[in-house]
């Protein structure tokens, strides 16, 4: 029951900040992706909800990650120049602070890296706190991506 009352403050609070999933701006359609925790989902439509070990748009590269971090929603849309900006809420699940770093590597049509991937940046997560990271890409060539999550170094 919190999970359900929980999703859809968050799609609430997503379509109030960045829009329908069906609408379109400026620079083209903004698609909310709602990304589920291992064993949630129930029967909501594979084109929009995804299972985190499911899915090639979330890597958790660590047990330690897997574990501690929990991605609820990914924001994606074109922007008006073209280039692919994705917003990535990721959540910490535990109660005590953690270090994580994240990146994205975009890809092409065809599903291959567009050798513009950021480096890692650290996100600082508190107790049980949620932040968002953005990427944008650096050319126009993107239409997918991936997001990388590893502990600290």
């Amino acid at each position: 029951m919190k999970s359900g009352i929980m999703m859809a403050l968050v799609l609430a609070g997503a379509m109030a900040w960045g829009g329908c999933a069906s609408s379109s701006g400026p620079g083209g359609p903004t698609r909310f992706v709602v990304v589920s925790p291992a064993g949630g989902g129930g029967g909501a439509s594979r084109s929009t909800t995804y299972e985190v070990q499911e899915t090639d748009k979330i890597a958790l590269l660590d047990k330690g990650v897997r574990q501690s971090v929990y991605i609820p929603s990914v924001l994606e849309r074109v922007l008006e120049d073209g280039r692919m900006e994705v917003v990535a809420n990721v959540k910490n699940r535990l109660n005590r602070r953690i270090e994580v770093q994240v990146s994205c590597v975009f890809k092409d049509e065809t599903g291959f890296a567009l050798n513009d991937e950021d480096t890692f940046r650290t996100l600082i997560l508190t107790e049980n706190i949620e932040e968002a990271a953005r990427f944008v890409s650096l050319n126009d060539r993107a239409r997918s991506y991936t997001i990388r999550i590893r502990q600290a170094r």
